[in-house]
């Protein structure tokens, strides 16, 4: 069992050629004892993105805070607070924030793959 408050576990910050301006926080995992599924938040700062990119699994994402885009099968969405936006495994799909404030979601994927 956990009980904490996200911003008490430290940010991974991810920065690289495909990657810019993204913090992600592993908030629920194998080491907690979570057998189905991996729960990440992920901050995005002003200009930042994820890579454009596809695998086998499944995203579900739900926006907290701030607004950005999604990109899914070569049309993008505007996501804003309260957005749930879900990704099916082999689809391509990225995330952006062309705002100047700082997009707060949690993603949420199944056991197996990298958990952050």
């Amino acid at each position: 069992m956990k009980h904490i408050n996200y911003k008490d576990i430290p940010p991974i910050q991810m920065e690289n050629d495909q990657v810019k301006h993204v913090a992600g926080r592993l908030l629920i995992g194998k080491e907690d004892g979570a057998s189905n599924f991996t729960m990440r938040c992920f901050e995005m700062g002003p200009g930042g993105h994820t890579p454009r990119h596809t695998h086998e699994w499944e995203h579900e994402v739900f926006v907290h805070q701030g607004h950005g885009q999604v990109l899914l099968d070569d049309t993008w969405h505007d996501m804003s607070p309260g957005s749930v936006v879900f990704v099916p495994g082999n689809v391509e799909h990225q995330f952006r924030n062309p705002t100047d404030s700082t997009l707060t979601f949690l993603c949420l994927i199944p056991s197996g793959p990298p958990e952050l």
